[in-house]
């Protein structure tokens, strides 16, 4: 023993790797378990994204719909109030003759 170096027991020398191995061991057990964790809850995450998803693309084309359909009224509308001013004006038109 030179220069202060303290010797230690044969039994500390067994557990000292041992007790660090099963502490690794268990930091890494928990490091998984917690990713683990956030995995589960980010893909809990990514089933509502894509359900709201699917609901807003339903919706859209809902929509979509919607608007052609209000399209289509419109220029029948337009269509039928042309046609009916049209014969307004033919009606009226051989009172201005006269």
């Amino acid at each position: 023993m030179c220069y202060g170096q303290q010797r230690s027991f044969p039994g500390d020398e067994s557990q000292t790797p041992s007790r660090t191995a099963r502490s690794a061991a268990a930091d890494n057990a928990a490091v998984v378990e917690n990713l683990r964790g956030r995995l589960a809850e980010t893909e809990e995450r990514l089933a509502r994204a894509r359900a709201r998803e699917a609901e807003l693309s339903r919706r859209l084309e809902e929509m979509k719909r919607f608007v052609s359909v209000m399209e289509i009224l419109e220029t029948y509308l337009k269509r039928r109030f042309r046609e009916q001013q049209e014969d307004v004006a033919r009606l009226f038109s051989p009172l201005t003759h006269s």
